[in-house]
């Protein structure tokens, strides 16, 4: 008999047991990235992150003997239910996440829990871990452990992986991610395709116009919801998504590094770096008080980092599986690679994250001669 019990979340100061086990338990990893704790606070917040305003969540907390072991967030998104299964969501798809457990017991107590509620709920698969949606930290980490994770991305306990599998889920996507040499420059045949690319009319490729900021805004997701429509997994990101999005990304958008292409005229493709923030946060211990907001205020207004992420990049459905959809993301590569070495000292860069099976993207990987350095993996299972 398991001595391991599971109760819901109701109160504030369980909320607070909730945030705070992540810290205790991942306090001895050395590539654990303690994220700030305001930032938690407000992804598990209703009135101020319009997931919400779609999705339905429970979070679950282990204790044994009162201590508390382990944590579990259950969910619903209903943007789900509106696509079509063959495209990984559906009708019936429920999802757990903020997944993080001292011992195999707790972790099968809280995933028993995570499926009761959402069995009760209705649904009848589920695709885990998601913490919360796919566009925050989707998947567990299966690869990489040696190295610590760049700007919003998630690093997990190696045990986690048989932990879950071994409640009976299977493997149902792989999300990669690249590491890529930045400093150096990229191989003669992409040089070439970029040159090219420049001396055509129809193309531009420009910076985002920082006094635009709602009107980039829209461009950019209006690419991204097209771009990303058909790709597995897609939920589309809403109004009111884009607008807290815009409000808690702007401090960390460079212009430089976010890059438009326009044909003819017409914006159809976009990328979006960030130099690495988690070097600087690490030694917070997700604290900002007393002085480390004034350290962190500071680097923001004038980031410097040797490392980058590329988290977001699309091209319009239309020019998908075409040459030009290629020489543009080719060309915003270059040109924010060029940016990014002068600018802010990138010597690396890591890409992703990317579905193993998008062939156009992992052929831009491998173009550019970037290398896998993270697996992700999430994980289905019928209820």
């Amino acid at each position: 008999m398991s001595d391991v019990a599971v109760t819901a979340v109701t109160t504030r100061r369980e909320r607070a047991e909730f945030i705070d086990l992540a810290y205790r338990l991942n306090a001895s990893d050395p590539n654990w990235v303690p994220p700030l704790r305001a930032d938690v606070a407000e992804l598990l917040d209703p009135k101020k992150n319009p997931f919400f305003e779609h999705a339905e969540v429970q979070l679950f907390l282990a204790r044994r003997g009162g201590r508390v072991t382990g944590r579990i967030s259950a969910h619903i998104d209903f943007l789900q239910h509106t696509l079509p299964p063959e495209q990984g969501m559906g009708p019936g798809t429920g999802n757990w996440g903020m997944f993080e457990a001292e011992d195999e017991q707790s972790a099968a107590a809280l995933i028993a829990a995570a499926e009761a509620w959402l069995r009760e709920k209705g649904m009848t698969r589920i695709l885990a871990p998601l913490s919360l949606s796919i566009w925050d930290e989707p998947g567990l980490l299966v690869k990489g452990y040696d190295h610590p994770p760049v700007i919003m991305m998630g690093h997990h306990s190696p045990q986690y992986r048989g932990w879950i599998e071994g409640r009976g889920y299977e493997r149902a996507k792989t999300l990669l991610t690249y590491d890529l040499d930045v400093a150096g420059g990229f191989p003669p045949l992409v040089n070439r395709i970029v040159a090219s690319g420049e001396k055509n009319p129809r193309i531009r490729i420009r910076e985002a116009d920082t006094g635009r900021v709602q009107q980039e805004a829209e461009i950019l997701f209006s690419i991204l919801n097209d771009a990303w429509s058909q790709n597995w997994g897609f939920v589309p990101i809403t109004e009111s998504e884009i607008g807290y999005i815009t409000k808690k990304m702007r401090p960390l958008v460079k212009p430089d590094l976010l890059r438009f292409a326009e044909l003819d005229g017409e914006p159809v493709a976009f990328m979006l770096t960030f130099p690495d923030l988690n070097p600087v946060i690490r030694p917070f211990n997700g604290k900002l008080l007393p002085f480390n907001w004034l350290k962190l205020l500071m680097w923001v207004r004038h980031p410097r980092s040797p490392r980058a992420r590329v988290p977001l990049m699309g091209v319009v459905k239309r020019l998908q599986a075409s040459r030009m959809a290629s020489q543009l993301a080719f060309m915003m590569i270059e040109y924010i690679r060029r940016a990014g070495v002068a600018n802010y000292g990138f010597e690396t860069a890591e890409i992703g994250w990317i579905l193993d099976d998008n062939q156009g993207m992992v052929a831009i990987a491998d173009a550019i001669d970037s290398k896998v350095n993270r697996e992700y993996a999430i994980y289905a299972k019928p209820l």
